[in-house]
């Protein structure tokens, strides 16, 4: 997706303009990717210092960064590294999990 693209669709989103597609995900699937994060993030997604919490991070942010980081838009070594490997769907998931987490 281009990145022109990508900024428009986040805005949208953002604006609560994208629609039921805004959150596509599938929390229970996301919940069984969560191992990935946990190293950093913790297994409950609190986050472990001076990673930032995932829990209750919503779900349009949450994919916004993740693809950022996939894109290279974002930088940090290990998060771009992750989420290289993820496909959206998996992205879409996880966020949708952290979302649903309070």
């Amino acid at each position: 997706m281009d990145r022109k693209l990508f900024l428009i669709l986040a805005a949208c989103a953002s604006l609560g303009l994208a629609g039921p597609a805004a959150a596509a995900g599938d929390a229970a699937a996301g919940k069984a990717q969560v191992k990935k994060c946990s190293a950093c993030h913790g297994l409950d997604g609190v986050g472990k210092k001076p990673n930032p919490s995932l829990t209750g991070l919503s779900y349009d942010k949450h994919v916004a960064a993740m693809q950022e980081y996939k894109s290279g838009a974002r930088k940090h070594r290990m998060m771009q590294m992750l989420a290289k490997k993820m496909s959206d769907k998996d992205i879409e998931d996880l966020a949708a999990y952290y979302a649903s987490q309070k």
